[in-house]
């Protein structure tokens, strides 16, 4: 049996594990800017999964102006359609307070019905970022 956690990432070593899968995912499979994909990384909570203590997983949140920002959700290829990335997606809002005002969150197209499963609805229309359909989602 396969043993999955998600850990808040704390030490150098694991936000650079964190960093090397979103460079993997965002800059290497899906070609976006991979500059743009450490914007803000000092002011988030980052998380690491990982599947019998091989990393598999990544995320953040981060408090805007707007609310908190689940951002950067990133599952390495092998690991796909295990639950890492509701995983990561329940340690994530498990650890945002519990008065937060709003929860919000840009989702690939292709990942919707994840982020709907766990209480978010789709605000607003489809729109393009680096070159990936992507939807505005709030949790209700």
């Amino acid at each position: 049996m396969e043993i999955l956690q998600v850990n808040k990432a704390r030490t150098k070593e694991e936000l650079e594990t964190v960093f090397a899968i979103r460079n993997q995912i965002f800059a290497g499979e899906q070609g976006s800017p991979a500059a743009m994909e450490s914007s803000d990384d000092n002011d988030a909570v980052h998380y690491i999964a990982l599947m019998d203590n091989n990393p598999c997983g990544a995320c953040r949140w981060r408090k805007t102006e707007d609310g908190y920002k689940l951002e950067q959700f990133a599952v390495l290829p092998e690991f796909r359609n295990k639950r890492v990335g509701q995983a990561l997606l329940a340690a994530a809002l498990a650890d945002i307070p519990q008065n937060s005002e709003l929860i919000y969150l840009n989702a690939q197209a292709d990942a919707v019905g994840l982020y709907a499963r766990f209480g978010f609805a789709i605000e607003g229309d489809l729109f393009e970022e680096d070159g990936i359909q992507q939807y505005r989602m709030v949790k209700v």
